[in-house]
């Protein structure tokens, strides 16, 4: 598993997504195991950053189970390991950083 998130982040990093940061929630009893976040610069970056991820992990047997795409915020499932893909201005606005914090801190039901 841990080796899933670090090529996930180190995929990121190699088009330039910034403020990488992953989140171990497991046994927090949300229902993934990690969530990766990385800022974007500008809206086709998003778009470029899930399009090579698409690229490199689907020949691996990454299975992408549900994307949602938005200007400023992409959001993508892979089952036990979820990606944020925000522009700063929405990172910010939404402070996912704080509530992963605090449910990262919290104990699983």
């Amino acid at each position: 598993m841990k080796e899933r998130v670090k090529r996930i982040e180190g995929l990121i990093d190699e088009k330039k997504g910034l403020d990488i940061l992953t989140y171990d929630l497991r046994g927090r009893g949300y229902y993934v195991d990690f969530v990766v976040v990385a800022t974007t610069m500008a809206d086709r970056h998003g778009q470029a950053l899930l399009d090579y991820l698409k690229e490199k992990l689907k020949p691996a047997g990454e299975e992408f189970f549900r994307v949602d795409e938005g200007d400023d915020w992409i959001i993508i499932d892979l089952g036990d390991i979820l990606v944020h893909l925000m522009s700063q201005e929405y990172r910010a606005r939404y402070q996912i950083d704080t509530f992963l914090e605090e449910l990262k801190g919290s104990r699983g039901r």
